[in-house]
């Protein structure tokens, strides 16, 4: 199978899977039905994912932080942001529903490890580490530190409905990451 037949196949499964979550809950839905309403046998599904969790973090990896890299790189860290929110407003019944989704798998933890992948990609860690005088704090401790607070807020917003508009959002993340606690006690004093 070539590589355009794998990814449209991939895609096709996603976007039943997608359809299924905006009406059930994601722990409920079964393969049967993923390949059911893809039209495709359930030995497909298994020939692309293990599971339906691992469908979910390819549709994260494809969907929010895939588009994300070129525009990290251009160093235009607000237009990634906003970028992977506006995919998740398309996609706002899913992502609502994706949120819900709790324990081993969920969609946090997915979104987690991605974001502190993306992140630990974009550090430089050798020089990170030769300027922090705490060994406990590693490159990979930057960048989980940051995912996580992209990722609350990100799944804050998603359960909240997404009312709060993305640039209010994106600005809300932005003023967080460029401020340090200490700097916003003394911006209420």
């Amino acid at each position: 199978m070539s590589n355009q037949s794998k990814m449209a196949i991939d895609v096709l499964l996603a976007e039943s899977f997608k359809e299924l979550a905006e009406k059930r809950p994601i722990e409920k839905i079964t393969i049967k039905e993923i390949t059911d309403k893809a039209g495709v046998i359930r030995p497909t599904f298994y020939n692309h994912f293990q599971d339906k969790y691992e469908l979910l973090e390819w549709i994260v990896q494809k969907e929010l932080i895939d588009p994300m890299t070129p525009v990290i790189d251009r160093g235009d860290l607000t237009g990634a942001v906003t970028g992977a929110l506006q995919m998740m407003e398309q996609e706002k019944e899913f992502y609502i529903k994706a949120v819900r989704l709790e324990g081993q798998n969920s969609f946090k933890d997915i979104l987690l490890e991605k974001v502190s992948e993306l992140i630990l990609n974009k550090l430089d860690g050798e020089k990170i580490e030769k300027k922090l005088s705490y060994p406990w704090l590693n490159s990979k401790r930057v960048a989980e530190f940051f995912a996580m607070t992209f990722c609350y807020a990100i799944v804050e917003w998603a359960r909240d409905g997404m009312q709060v508009p993305i640039d209010d959002i994106v600005a809300v993340f932005v003023f967080l990451a460029v401020n340090s606690p200490v700097d916003m006690i003394e911006m209420i004093e």
